[in-house]
């Protein structure tokens, strides 16, 4: 598994096929959170030698047993990285982490790769794109869809915006940490198609939260509902396993609340700038706030407690 095609990425970037490693592609890894640290572990494969940077350096330094190198600056793991790749939580962090003097970009070789994975605007990516170039980098924004389980089993679904040449050139990286993987258009693309799974997934929570709450106000015994639920076919498969734990009442973030929450915002605002309606996506994000007010770390899937409180369902449970 190597990447070969030197006329797309330059020397930088395909220097592994030689020089440093026994041959081995030199990966920087950025952003060790819910999602980078399973991705990051999926990496740690013969082909390739890792670093990996977070401004916790705890983080960093647990990965060691894996043979994954930490790094105590973003510039530093950019200077020797053949591939960056990054999984950051906004798009103030993704900027903060690229731009400037001390940032991946100015201190990225001309010819690597940066492989984006971030849930952030379309126009963030845009923009990485174009300092990319004037630096003589490769940008894909390579969107991620899956939770931590798919993340730790390497089942993920990715969604690529970019060079489609350097995006098919990536593949041996995305083989080793996604079931499949779409190219989607020109840069922005892989984090608009993001914006668009979120929406339905965020609303497709709330639409069950709310049928299941009106169930059980109905008189419906609530564990029978969620056990029904679950195996009829109008429910994606994606929602089987939270309606599984809400009938143990067990919330623990898979897909953090605040994740989601902060999904609904990029939506909704990108949604303003292209003057595209999204009244169901806009009501969910409300229920979506209640929960979220509250601080506790838990799963989006918490919309399904919220829903039974408000519609007075809890008080009836049987």
């Amino acid at each position: 598994m190597t990447l070969t095609n030197q006329s797309l990425l330059g020397q930088a970037a395909l220097r592994a096929l030689g020089n440093g490693h026994s041959g081995q592609i030199k990966l920087g890894f950025i952003g060790i959170g819910y999602m980078g640290s399973r991705i990051v572990k999926r990496l740690a494969l013969p082909e390739f030698h890792v670093a990996a940077f977070d401004r916790n350096p705890h983080k960093t330094e647990q990965l060691a047993a894996l043979g994954i190198s930490a790094v105590h600056t973003a510039s530093a793991l950019a200077r020797d990285a053949d591939v960056i790749l990054s999984c950051l939580p906004d798009d103030d962090a993704v900027r903060a982490i690229y731009d400037g003097p001390g940032g991946v970009v100015a201190n990225a070789q001309p010819g690597a790769l940066i492989i984006e994975m971030s849930t952030v605007l379309p126009e963030t990516s845009r923009w990485l794109h174009r300092a990319g170039q004037e630096r003589g980098l490769d940008v894909l924004d390579v969107a991620i869809s899956g939770s931590t389980p798919t993340a730790e089993q390497g089942k993920l679904t990715l969604l690529g915006g970019g060079d489609r040449e350097v995006f098919e050139v990536a593949l041996p990286i995305f083989r080793a940490i996604a079931a499949q993987w779409f190219y989607m258009g020109p840069s922005g693309s892989g984090t608009a198609m993001k914006l668009v799974v979120n929406a339905l997934l965020g609303v497709g929570m709330q639409a069950i939260a709310e049928a299941a709450a009106f169930g059980v106000k109905a008189g419906l015994e609530r564990d029978r509902l969620l056990e029904v639920l679950a195996q009829t076919k109008v429910v994606a498969p994606s929602y089987i396993g939270k309606i599984a734990q809400a009938r143990a009442n067990n919330y623990a973030p898979q897909f953090p609340l605040r994740h989601m929450n902060k999904d609904f915002r990029l939506i909704l605002e990108e949604a303003a700038r292209v003057q595209s309606p999204m009244p169901a996506t806009a009501a969910s994000q409300q229920v979506n706030m209640i929960e979220a007010a509250k601080g506790a770390e838990e799963d989006f899937s918490a919309v399904m407690r919220t829903m039974e409180l408000l519609d007075g369902a809890s008080q009836g449970r049987r």
